[in-house]
């Protein structure tokens, strides 16, 4: 082999490592900001305002009418209910088009979910019917009944209890 061969297989070797460094290193970018968007999304829903209406829904009994909001919440109390609604329609949405994924939002929201649409279900459906709209919150819908289901499949453990063991 002359030393031309050699310059120039040395070179497509050079190449092809960079090549490959580089899209390891585009990877491995592309990865890291989904994880640091996904959390700043996460974090983003978790305000004062949201987690005071949070607590006053979850306040709540079971299957509240409509009716009873104003006696149970006070004059404001459908604003916080629209309030935590609407994050967790957001939320529906974002979870559905592969924004978020599933784990990251069942580890952060998914018994706040379930229990506001434990509480609301029967709200949801007046709203509906009122309204002759199927599609008032829709995706807060999709989105308890899709957390509903991994529990199902896998019964909540809390974090201090499954990962007691963690290192």
């Amino acid at each position: 082999m002359d030393i031309s061969t050699v310059a120039n297989l040395v070179n497509a070797i050079a190449v092809t490592a960079g090549v490959i460094f580089a899209a390891v290193q585009i990877q491995d970018y592309r990865r890291q900001r989904h994880r640091d968007s996904m959390s700043a999304l996460v974090r983003s829903f978790q305000t004062p305002s949201f987690a005071h209406s949070l607590r006053r829904v979850s306040s709540l009994p079971d299957n509240v009418a409509r009716e009873q909001i104003p006696a149970l919440l006070g004059s404001d109390g459908e604003d916080h209910i629209y309030a935590l609604l609407t994050s967790w329609e957001a939320l529906g949405i974002l979870l559905y088009r592969k924004e978020i994924s599933i784990d990251l939002l069942d580890d952060f929201f998914s018994g706040p979910i379930v229990v506001s649409w434990r509480k609301l279900s029967r709200y949801i459906a007046e709203l509906r019917s009122d309204a002759h709209r199927d599609t008032y919150f829709e995706w807060v819908q999709w989105l308890a009944e899709r957390m509903m289901e991994r529990e199902k499949q896998t019964p909540p453990v809390p974090a201090h209890i499954a990962h007691r063991d963690w290192k």
